[in-house]
């Protein structure tokens, strides 16, 4: 789609002038020269509600995986700054493969901060759904004894990222997502975003395929701050409201694959509170994140995407070896943009 190909304009044009933001200011030492690696464990995993009804108490029903908790790695070099995320079987909580069913979970992302820019890119998976409020669905059904209802060809992959301007110069966005800056006074910013994805849900039921493309673009803005204490401690709270379009093609195995396309105007809230603690070398801290995410699909029928999450991570820099700086500063001589 056309809010794509822009999407990839915009990376290539934030990459190109990336070097400008890799060095020290008054209020912000970079780590931009050192290795970052940082494991994070978190419990930010999907789940859709859909909900129907007029009355206060409408019916809902909550399709999860059946994965609670993730762990991911994060590496962070010069402009590069990736994660690969994956919900474990051993995890307790991630392995009920018996009563829920088998879900896989793989997540990819890419951030870099030109200027005071910032450009995030990711990749999602996921496979393998049940029905998780079944006892507000069928009273008579008993956990522990009784099965959940589950969907396991039903298969969630996003293509995505978000773009946003910090409006406050002094104010260090790094520090609060990757930990590749540490600002040294405090500082808050109004941020606005522009997020945009494409998913593709597949399912498969009584042998019927089904698959529904939908493209989502949407306005943000929010207010970030981060509060310093001594030297080595920040709290960071935030708050983001945005709204936006949803648009979707589905053929329905129904009706002979006949397609049926739609239009939606979404609505989206997230906000967090992050705690971290920084040294030159060790960081750790914590996070609490929610976002909530709505768009009506008929009349009286609503479809959300709801988290509420918390991360803990731990991290540590070294100075990178001289194989990772030689072979990186050849390639970023035949690749300027790097």
């Amino acid at each position: 789609m056309n809010f794509l190909r822009a999407g990839t304009v915009i990376i290539f044009l934030l990459v190109f002038n990336q070097g400008k933001s890799q060095t020290d200011t008054v209020n912000t030492k970079s780590y931009a020269d050192q290795v970052m690696i940082r494991v994070n464990l978190d419990t930010n995993i999907e789940s859709y509600i859909f909900s129907q009804g007029e009355d206060e108490n409408p019916d809902r029903t909550i399709l999860s995986v059946n994965n609670k908790t993730k762990t991911s790695v994060s590496v962070d070099y010069r402009i590069i700054s990736a994660t690969l995320s994956f919900a474990p079987k051993f995890i307790k909580g991630n392995n009920d493969d018996a009563m829920k069913g088998n879900s896989s979970y793989t997540d990819l992302s890419f951030r870099f901060f030109p200027e005071r820019f910032i450009q995030n890119v990711y990749y999602k998976n996921v496979r393998g759904f049940y029905i998780e409020n079944m006892k507000d669905l069928f009273p008579a059904w008993q956990e522990g004894r009784d099965p959940y209802i589950q969907f396991p060809d039903l298969r969630v992959q996003s293509f995505g990222g978000s773009t946003s301007y910090i409006l406050n110069k002094n104010f260090s966005a790094r520090s609060i997502y990757t930990q590749g800056e540490w600002q040294s006074k405090s500082y808050g910013s109004w941020i606005p975003f522009l997020d945009y994805d494409l998913t593709i849900f597949r399912n498969k039921i009584e042998g019927l395929k089904s698959k529904e493309y939908q493209y989502k673009i949407g306005g943000n803005i929010g207010y970030f701050y981060n509060w310093v204490i001594g030297k080595n401690v920040n709290i960071s709270p935030y708050l983001a409201l945005g709204f936006g379009g949803k648009f979707s093609s589905f053929r329905d195995p129904q009706n002979n694959y006949s397609k049926e396309n739609a239009q939606y105007m979404t609505v989206r809230m997230e906000g967090g509170l992050h705690v971290g603690y920084n040294t030159d070398r060790f960081l750790f801290g914590g996070k609490m994140n929610f976002n909530a995410y709505a768009y009506n699909q008929k009349e009286n029928q609503t479809v959300e995407n709801n988290n509420l999450y918390g991360l803990l991570y731990i991290g540590y820099r070294f100075a990178p070896p001289k194989v990772v700086k030689n072979t990186y500063d050849k390639i970023q001589k035949k690749i300027p943009v790097l």
